[in-house]
């Protein structure tokens, strides 16, 4: 396999390309790493691994080895790969967004994997760069916390917090000394290992945590602990314009976000509404929030509680109808926000709720590999909670994409739009390329996906696809359709909605 490697445009703004797949898409870069035997080392967005045996690929053409999960039983345990970081004995190690992580021992011939089986349904968001080796100390710095081995991972021990439960993963040991469990960034210096979490920073002594987990009570082990500055809070943002959502009472705002700004009130932007991650999952039906067990879940509108109990799989849940009603042509439309994998419910049936207030904690009960809140925007005809909340049904009748719904981060934009096929109709999972969303880096933004066949588009709009958090800007977007690219102009305003279409 013979690519070019495309350097970064701007490095805030413009991510770093590696050429392009086998049907012309391009491939996200997420990590490079050189290793000491002068090769390069890629993780990609779905793509697994790429390996360059120079070091300086962005030079010239590079005879890639690649790396996937699909390679053999033993091999990657997922393609979506931003942390990978060389031992000193040859040892290799990988992170992914989703699936644990894995080690090598062979130059990457075969693996050993730590996923679902041995992390349960936590550990599985490692986060970016957020492997690192000292001597024969390996840490892995996930969204719940660290985990920890000096035995190529034999053993480890897990470094979290005291608010959620102490789920220990592979660990044989667990110490509660973080302030927040959801790691963004890890790296080793002369005064200690610095995490940075939700709450700040907190350098630890990691020998002091070490001795902390043979037994001695007394040992050292956090350095210090800095907090981060209180964001403002999310609610009462930027109201809809008038074509977005009406009711018979009048014009109604953007419902607020579910999650507080200081808890990650980020949208996961590599599963989105009706995305399937690249083809490895169903078409999703809500918005994921990740975030640490235990955190607060407010009401994104006024309302009344209409479920809260078990629904899918177990799931605990809450279900709101909303006071504003949706109103195209003559066709009325009642609005429902649903709250999946709760750990606690904090309302309940027939209470009156009002924007922003807490209903819920965060957690991963029912059908969910880590901590996070699923959030669903319903507008139906009906207003039967049957037809909201059914625990046998995985596709609801009345979904639509919430990221139409709740307001997008102060100073972005909204971009919706249709992809319509040289035949008229519109195209499933065709990919929109060109838009750039620079956070959440724990969950990337590559590309949009158009909805698949149980995804319903907002029943005022119709569109294929909708991203919103979008910075202000002008960005060259681009779909591939019959092999063809075709592009628009796309420009981005805060507080607004910009419609694209692609076709032929």
């Amino acid at each position: 396999m013979v690519l070019t490697l495309v350097a970064s445009l701007a490095a805030q703004r413009r991510p770093v390309m590696l050429g392009v797949d086998s049907v012309g898409r391009p491939i996200r870069v997420l990590t490079t790493q050189p290793r000491v035997n002068g090769e390069t080392w890629l993780g990609t967005y779905g793509m697994g691994i790429y390996i360059c045996p120079t070091s300086q690929p962005r030079d010239a053409a590079c005879a890639w080895r690649r790396i996937t999960h699909s390679d053999a039983a033993n091999s990657l345990s997922l393609d979506f790969i931003h942390a990978i970081a060389f031992g000193t004995h040859g040892e290799i190690w990988y992170g992914t967004i989703g699936n644990g992580w894995g080690l090598s021992t062979d130059d990457g011939r075969t693996w050993k994997n730590w996923t679902f089986s041995s992390l349960g349904p936590e550990w599985q968001y490692v986060a970016p760069d957020g492997i690192v080796i000292r001597g024969d100390t390996v840490v892995i710095a996930t969204a719940d916390g660290l985990q920890v081995t000096t035995t190529n991972g034999a053993h480890w021990i897990a470094i979290g917090d005291a608010i959620g439960p102490a789920a220990k993963g592979p660990a044989d040991t667990a110490i509660e000394v973080l302030p927040n469990e959801y790691v963004t960034q890890l790296s080793a210096g002369p005064k200690g290992w610095l995490v940075q979490h939700l709450r700040g920073s907190t350098r630890l002594d990691l020998a002091g945590c070490l001795r902390r987990a043979e037994g001695h009570a007394t040992a050292t082990c956090v350095g210090s602990n800095h907090a981060a500055p209180r964001r403002p809070e999310p609610f009462g943002l930027v109201p809809v314009r008038k074509a977005l959502a009406g009711s018979a009472r009048g014009w109604s705002p953007w419902f607020a976000r579910p999650i507080a700004p200081e808890d990650n009130g980020l949208v996961d932007q590599t599963y989105r509404w009706g995305s399937t991650m690249g083809g490895t999952f169903q078409p999703h039906q809500g918005l994921d929030f990740n975030t640490p067990d235990g955190t607060p879940v407010h009401a994104i509108g006024d309302g009344v509680v209409v479920y809260a109990g078990r629904a899918e799989q177990g799931a605990l849940t809450v279900a709101i109808q909303h006071d504003t009603m949706l109103v195209v042509g003559d066709r009325q439309y009642f609005v429902f926000s649903v709250y999946y994998h709760n750990s606690a419910l904090l309302t309940h049936v027939g209470a009156r709720v009002h924007r922003g207030e807490v209903i819920s904690q965060v957690g991963h009960t029912g059908r969910a590999t880590n901590d996070h809140l699923h959030l669903e925007v319903h507008a139906a005809p009906t207003d039967s909670i049957s037809a909201i909340v059914d625990s046998l049904n995985r596709y609801p009748s009345y979904t639509t994409n919430s990221e139409l719904w709740i307001a997008p981060l102060p100073g972005t934009g909204l971009v919706a739009g249709t992809v319509i096929g040289a035949d008229g109709q519109p195209v499933p999972q065709a990919r929109v390329y060109g838009l750039i969303k620079p956070v959440p880096r724990e969950t990337p933004y590559a590309f949009a996906e158009t909805y698949g066949p149980r995804n319903h588009p907002h029943p005022k709009y119709g569109e294929h696809f909708a991203v919103s958090d979008v910075p202000p800007g002008s960005y060259d977007a681009f779909v591939i359709l019959a092999g063809k690219e075709i592009h628009r102009t796309v420009v981005v305003r805060p507080g607004r909605m910009t419609w694209v279409d692609f076709k032929p």
